[in-house]
């Protein structure tokens, strides 16, 4: 049942949904409003009339709920990419799970979301103001307690060889490269977004003199459609590049000898 205070996706006749607070309050559309109390109490999936005699739907949120509607400051990393990730950097409950370049936060909020009451995750981020943004989406969403916030990493992280995973986004990724071998477990994974393909090029020079095999890189692409039963087709418009990523391991090698 819906109770007071809980996060419902209200999802309107039209088709537009809004991530709302359920109170003893209005909730105002640009068409009609809702008298929220009226949730209070009734099973997620609820119907609920307007004053107007507009309908809307109060559905239980899921991740991607949250992840799209995220207080943001920058751009975000979306769930097309979101979900190969988390399968690539295999995170799951009970993983540690080391980041750099924390943003809004959305991909942080996967991580924490994915890694269970049981797992941690280790974020740095050298902008205060997106470590307020962060903090106040994963407050909102009630994983905040499992997240760990770190100012700017310079050349090395203080983690060393227990991490599950590492993933950096940040404009120079190849000057950390070192520093996620280091605090790697020996086998585990590192990924990379980069949204150019110069940071590409750069970042591969700078791993091909590293322990790191298995190095993969690729794009996500995703198309909508309309769901008009009769003229089902896809959409007019679709995203043609949000970034690169890249995937890699570790192995086992004693660092200096690389140099």
């Amino acid at each position: 049942m819906i109770k007071e205070g809980e996060l419902v996706l209200f999802f309107t006749e039209e088709g537009r949904s809004y991530l709302i607070e359920v109170g003893r309050k209005t909730f105002q559309t640009h068409r009609d409003s809702f008298a929220l109390e009226d949730l209070i109490g009734k099973p997620f999936g609820t119907v609920i009339t307007g004053k107007r005699g507009e309908k809307a739907y109060a559905l239980r949120p899921t991740i991607y709920d949250f992840l799209m509607k995220l207080k943001r400051v920058t751009q975000i990393i979306y769930p097309k990419d979101i979900g190969y990730i988390l399968l690539r950097l295999d995170v799951g409950p009970g993983k540690k799970i080391l980041e750099c370049g924390t943003g809004s936060g959305s991909l942080l909020l996967a991580f924490a979301y994915a890694v269970g009451e049981s797992g941690k995750v280790i974020t740095y981020e050298k902008e205060e103001r997106f470590q307020r943004v962060a903090r106040e989406n994963l407050s909102r969403f009630k994983l905040a307690e499992r997240v760990i916030f770190k100012g700017e990493a310079q050349e090395n992280f203080e983690e060393k060889e227990e991490v599950d995973a590492v993933f950096l986004d940040l404009k120079t990724p190849w000057d950390l490269l070192s520093a996620a071998w280091e605090a790697l477990k020996s086998g585990a994974p590192l990924g990379i977004l980069l949204p150019t393909a110069n940071q590409v090029s750069e970042t591969l020079k700078t791993l091909k003199n590293l322990p790191f095999v298995g190095t993969e890189v690729l794009e996500i692409m995703i198309r909508f459609y309309k769901t008009n039963p009769e003229r089902f087709r896809p959409e007019d418009r679709m995203v043609g590049h949000t970034a690169y990523l890249l995937f890699t391991r570790k192995i086992k090698e004693d660092l200096d000898e690389r140099y």
